[in-house]
């Protein structure tokens, strides 16, 4: 079982993540909405075909999601607990 310091250090760590998340989001949308007005202002009616914001937003938005991911889905030290804690119950049920 995991003890209270544990548990506190745990809490940090996921408690860091989500706000590097977060910053990681603000910066990702003003830089991008900048490159969109750089795009608008300078070649939106010139060229055709994609724009080119479209690249680094995408390959951006990838990483950003799998560091949401790994801020709000994934505490392996969490799903072990509630898996030991579905696991206990399941044993206490037989005895």
């Amino acid at each position: 079982m995991e003890t209270t310091q544990q548990r506190d250090e745990r809490l940090w760590r996921i408690a860091k993540a989500r706000a590097g998340f977060k910053s990681h989001l603000i910066i990702y949308l003003v830089i991008n909405l900048g490159l969109w007005a750089v795009w608008f202002l300078t070649d939106s009616n010139k060229s055709s075909g994609t724009p080119w914001p479209v690249w680094p937003a995408l390959g951006w938005g990838i990483a950003l999601a799998f560091q949401y991911f790994n801020a709000y889905h994934k505490d392996q030290y969490g799903d072990a607990l509630k898996e030991y804690e579905k696991l206990k119950e399941q044993h206490d049920s037989r005895i």
